[in-house]
């Protein structure tokens, strides 16, 4: 099913390629840095996903090769070799087909990770910690870094939240599969009864976007009108056309300036105000995005758990979402959540 998965996928990428192919013959492409960079960004991830499509289509043709070879000689060293060679491949083709679903705007991104302690006292709190130490393995594990923003302890043990961000290549685009509520069954170590206790944490991920709004303004995109100024300003104000209006095309924001005597003067100031309005807007997209993000945390409700990590009267590790069980738990909370993420990522459940 992955190796059909892909082929589609592959499908599609080279359709794109070829429209991005088009896009960059096309006369004025070059005129804007800004749309042009994207493109070239684009492309250039595109070609990398085919090269490596071909490379394991090229590979894969050799292994088949290698086996017919040992069959045929009866070989049994060549053919071992070729099975190792096939499992390579295979391993190389799933790894593939998971970067193929990381194709969402947010996913190359670094990922901003919310831990937060249910109801239940100590006992919620220890779980969140547990989770915290689960997640700074995996981290640790891929190679990215971890900078703690807020941590809060608990009263007696663990934490009640902590807030981190992950920093490294699809950081978020990994880790978006882990928003939710995460449910602990075991033995309370803090019960001098013995008796088994459920705990609950929510995990709530999202991506670090880029504050840094830099206002581009294109030529192209200002309609700029000169007229003789009007009202109070003294005489030369109203005697000179060198009163200035900008508008700015694709967002229709308009920007004039008639108070000072030289029209690049005038043009130079009514240039200010329309960047501080492009930045206002600019900004006002990234809070209205943030707050979206936010938005989503509230529908985490107790007991919509999508994973359980049950330690008694049995172990299993079991995610919700794609029915896949795992029977080690403590490797998973050493950090091995591959399985899972993978999953989801695959079943297109993220």
């Amino acid at each position: 099913m992955n190796s059909l998965k892909v082929i589609f996928d592959i499908v599609g990428k080279e359709k794109r390629l070829e429209e991005i192919e088009t896009l960059i013959a096309q006369k004025g492409f070059w005129d804007n840095p800004e749309e042009t960079t994207g493109v070239l960004k684009e492309r250039t991830s595109i070609s990398g996903v085919l090269d490596r499509f071909k490379t394991l289509y090229s590979d894969l043709e050799e292994c088949e090769i290698l086996l017919e070879l040992g069959i045929e000689e009866s070989d049994t060293d060549t053919v071992e070799e070729a099975s190792e060679q096939l499992q390579n491949i295979e391993r190389r083709l799933n790894k593939l087909s998971i970067d193929l679903t990381l194709s969402g705007e947010d996913d190359p991104n670094n990922s901003i990770v919310s831990i937060n302690a249910g109801a239940g006292g100590t006992e919620a709190q220890d779980w969140a910690e547990m989770l915290f130490r689960m997640y700074t393995r995996w981290i640790d594990r891929k190679g990215f870094k971890i900078h703690i923003i807020d941590f809060q302890p608990g009263d007696e043990a663990g934490i009640k939240s902590v807030t981190f961000t992950a920093s490294g290549d699809f950081a978020y685009g990994y880790l978006k599969t882990e928003k939710g509520v995460h449910r602990l069954v075991r033995i309370s170590p803090f019960n001098a009864g013995g008796k088994r206790h459920t705990s609950f944490a929510s995990v709530f991920v999202y991506p670090e976007l880029n504050n840094e709004i830099v206002v581009q303004v294109d030529d192209k995109d200002l309609r700029i009108d000169v007229y003789r100024a009007s009202g109070a300003g003294g005489q030369h104000v109203n005697k000179t056309s060198s009163a200035i209006r900008i508008t700015h095309l694709p967002t229709g924001i308009v920007a004039q300036c008639q108070q000072e005597k030289s029209q690049h003067r005038n043009k130079e100031l009514a240039m200010k105000v329309l960047k501080s309005r492009l930045y206002q807007l600019e900004k006002q997209k990234q809070d209205e995005k943030y707050e979206e993000l936010h938005a989503n945390k509230n529908e985490i409700a107790w007991g919509s758990q999508i994973r359980s990590y049950v330690m008694h009267p049995y172990q299993m590790v079991k995610d919700h979402r794609i029915n896949l069980e795992v029977g080690n738990v403590n490797s998973v909370l050493d950090g091995s959540i591959d399985p899972f993420i993978e999953g989801v990522l695959l079943s297109n459940k993220s």
